[in-house]
């Protein structure tokens, strides 16, 4: 048996500061060099999501386009897009990385999804920056 999969591209620009209470200010600086400005930056994010379902005789089903767009529109455009990323709950303990970023948006949507489509997310965060999770289960536990 094949799998059939698709992929949908979303967009969303947010805020962050690359920033760690473990570490000293000067720390800080050193590990994420202008990233660690007070004021925070921002970025254009691109999310790709990739859905698959078993190919059983020739049909497969895989989540609607419809069902697929609200299900991310409702779990991250809304919740990220135009905020500042180091003020969402999740990001209290945690800090604003490309990688914690991709792990979050993939638990907040492979619950919401039929069990077992969720193949991949991946994340652009900068035109050499691209974060990818793809898993077979939550990595976390994110509401």
């Amino acid at each position: 048996m094949g799998r059939t999969s698709m992929t949908r591209r979303y967009r969303f620009c947010a805020a962050h500061r690359l920033h760690t209470h473990h570490l000293s200010e000067e720390e800080n600086w050193a590990v994420f060099g202008k990233c660690n400005n007070p004021n925070g930056h921002g970025h254009n994010y691109v999310v790709f999501v990739t859905v698959s379902a078993v190919d059983e005789g020739g049909s497969s089903s895989v989540v609607s386009l419809d069902e697929l767009d609200r299900i991310v529109a409702d779990r991250i455009i809304t919740r990220f897009d135009h905020h500042d990323l180091n003020l969402d709950p999740e990001f209290v303990s945690k800090t604003t990385t490309g990688e914690n970023l991709v792990l979050l948006i993939w638990d907040l949507l492979v619950t919401q999804l039929p069990a077992g489509q969720l193949r991949k997310v991946g994340v652009i965060e900068t035109r050499d920056n691209y974060f990818e999770y793809s898993g077979p289960a939550p990595v976390g536990a994110h509401s």
